[in-house]
């Protein structure tokens, strides 16, 4: 048997029941938000295009900028919008997925922390050993564990509270979904679990606390036999991560180091680690810091054409005098030894685009500009449209919901990039600058068949709901419980992961001698594979086996089941089977759509024609930009809550 659920949506008190306090939250948090994402956008932005900011301590800088990103919107968006409502609602699907995503960034975050004072011990007792130790290849290790570190952790979380039984209330008293208000809503004993959360959650923070504290403890003896400069600079960017690691700990430290209980005072920390803690670490790091404040100078004001400069800093020659490299500092070594590296191989692409007729660059510019705006207009309406509506809650529209948000993201990875080069003549991807190595490239090819791999999972999952709705729908309920439903949807996340964690893994390590120029609007593998200096013959084999077989494969499982679905209709009445072929029609719409394009590109050897580009636009522009057209102009009941939404006051 199941685990007994007579709750399917939560209500949130929120932070105030009062309208006009409400309001001013509303600015409030929003002003918060918004400084948040630019305030650590400018971060990530400035490290990865500055050839100075090169060291390991800004490439942990960059993703804890990402990472404070993302966290702060897997609550912050939420709180803003529900102050303006009195009803503050959410389904049980959403506070799970909530609470995952809260505990996998913030694992991730305190992990990092840790990490990043790993980072600054070794820079400042083990100088010498430094590069040795610092290596690019642990830097990216190190980064891979905080991320899976914060998914288990995250995933652990989630076992615990989806094995409870919510029979009623459902109030939370909070603004987000969190582990001790949803276990004082369990008709069950909860004693041990929250023993469990202590041990998870609690010793996680304390462990990797005591071991910073214990880092500093060390650094602070070592700087005693510095000079006073050394001291200084030292400091100043211990002082910065320090600053940040109490910011963030303490609060964490003193909601999940206690026994199962909810205080008053849970509401405010949890604003001080979720919302403020993430808006400061910008200012922390900057206002401390001259490197990255005339870094983000250079940014702003640096002139756009800056080609000849590029090649230039190409031809970068070591200093004369070699010796002179014991007296430089570990990010100005580190700095060197990158632009030595990357004088052996490629350090930038060039791509092509679609056109190079100046004239024409114009109308892709407005056409993928207006595509772009349609595509995250349209999927966030249906996303929003079906998390608001008590209409829309049945495992289709929870599908539909992460479609339109993998469609989003999706069309994000090469959409923006394809728009931003049309105003410039050549278009330089890099990761860490415009003259460093091919990583913004792998960067943006991990993206693509991360977000491709999950929709094209995912659309399966939807061919089996329908299946299941139609061929066996006294069992529906019970076949696509809350749990089933949200197990295929993380199948999904997990297999467009590995699949493209094995795609980068042949690429990345690939030599590329020259030439660099890509004969597309996106780094994608055919193109990039055309450049290796090497032969590719077996290498391709690999990547149609991984790519075309994931696309053939899913294809055929689609074909299957609605062959299996258009045999059950026959026994339907005719209003029967015109309501079950409207869903599916649109279903099998959006799959011929997406998966020809890319059965076309991936299942066959390792070649380019000159259709590539137009079939990869079709698959990364155009059909995420369909979906939502096409779900809803079929669909009665969309329609009809989009009406609602739009009405309501």
């Amino acid at each position: 048997m199941g685990i007994p659920h007579n709750i399917t949506e939560f209500s949130m008190l929120g932070l105030s029941q009062n309208p006009e306090i409400q309001r001013v939250l509303f600015v409030v948090f929003l002003i918060i938000y918004v400084v948040t994402v630019c305030g650590n956008m400018l971060i990530l932005v400035t490290v990865t295009s500055s050839p100075t900011l090169a060291s390991p301590m800004y490439f942990f800088l960059a993703n804890l900028s990402f990472i404070d990103t993302c966290y702060s919107s897997s609550m912050a968006p939420k709180l803003i919008a529900d102050s303006l409502y009195e009803g503050r609602t959410i389904s049980y699907e959403g506070c799970m997925a909530q609470l995952f995503g809260a505990h996998f960034l913030g694992g991730v975050e305190i992990i990092l922390l840790t990490v990043m004072a790993y980072d600054r011990y070794v820079a400042i007792c083990k100088p010498l050993h430094y590069m040795t130790i610092m290596t690019r290849h642990l830097c990216v290790l190190l980064v891979g564990v905080t991320w899976l570190g914060g998914f288990l952790h995250s995933l652990v979380q989630l076992f615990l509270v989806l094995q409870l039984p919510f029979c009623g209330p459902n109030v939370i008293n909070h603004f987000v979904c969190d582990l001790y208000p949803l276990l004082e809503l369990a008709c069950t004993n909860t004693y041990v679990i929250g023993l469990l959360v202590v041990a998870n959650s609690g010793v996680i923070c304390l462990l990797n606390f005591l071991l910073l504290a214990a880092s500093y403890i060390v650094i602070l003896c070592h700087l005693r036999s510095r000079s006073a400069d050394g001291r200084r600079k030292a400091l100043s960017t211990c002082g910065a991560h320090f600053t940040v690691v109490a910011l963030f700990f303490v609060p964490c430290m003193f909601t999940y180091m206690r026994p199962s209980s909810t205080l008053s005072i849970d509401k405010n920390m949890a604003v001080f680690y979720g919302i403020l803690t993430p808006m400061l670490n910008p200012l922390i790091y900057t206002l401390r810091n001259e490197e990255v404040k005339n870094a983000m100078k250079k940014l702003l004001t640096q002139p756009r054409n800056n080609v000849e400069g590029i090649l230039f800093l190409l031809d970068l020659s070591p200093p004369s005098n070699p010796l002179s490299l014991g007296a430089a500092s570990p990010t100005q070594i580190f700095s060197l030894l990158v632009h030595m590296e990357n004088k052996r191989n490629v350090t930038e692409f060039i791509l092509i685009g679609l056109t190079q007729n100046p004239k024409m660059q114009k109308v892709v510019f407005l056409v993928f500009l207006v595509l772009y705006l349609v595509t995250l207009s349209g999927n966030l309406l249906i996303v929003v449209t079906i998390t608001t509506s008590q209409a829309l809650n049945s495992p289709m529209y929870f599908f539909l919901t992460h479609l339109s948000l993998i469609d989003t993201v999706y069309s994000s990875s090469s959409a923006p990039k394809l728009i931003v080069d049309s105003l410039h003549e050549k278009k330089i991807i890099s990761f860490n600058g415009k003259i460093i190595s091919f990583r913004g490239c792998m960067t943006q090819v991990f993206a693509e068949h991360l977000f491709g791999a999950a929709e094209i999972i995912l659309l399966t999952v939807m061919a089996y709901d329908r299946y299941v709705a139609i061929c066996k729908p006294l069992r529906y309920m019970a076949i696509m419980s809350q749990q089933a439903c949200g197990l295929l949807v993380g199948v999904a996340w997990a297999g467009g992961f590995v699949h493209a964690t094995v795609q980068i893994f042949f690429v990345v390590w690939l030599p590329f001698c020259g030439p660099n120029v890509i004969d597309h609007f996106m780094c994608d593998l055919n193109p990039l594979l055309k450049l290796v200096c090497m032969d590719m013959h077996t290498l391709g084999l690999f990547v149609a086996a991984n790519s075309g077989f994931i696309c053939l494969l899913n294809f055929l499982l689609l074909v299957v089941s609605y062959v299996v679905i258009l045999r059950s209709l026959r026994a339907y009445s005719l209003e029967g089977r015109r309501k079950a072929l409207s869903t599916c029609v649109s279903h099998i719409t959006v799959v011929v759509l997406f998966f020809v394009p890319c059965i076309f590109v991936y299942l066959r050897p390792v070649t380019t024609f000159s259709i590539d580009k137009a079939v990869a636009l079709f698959y990364t522009a155009i059909t995420p930009m369909l979906n939502p057209l096409i779900y809803t102009l079929r669909n009665a009941e969309v329609k009809n809550a989009m009406r609602k939404l739009w009405i309501k006051r």
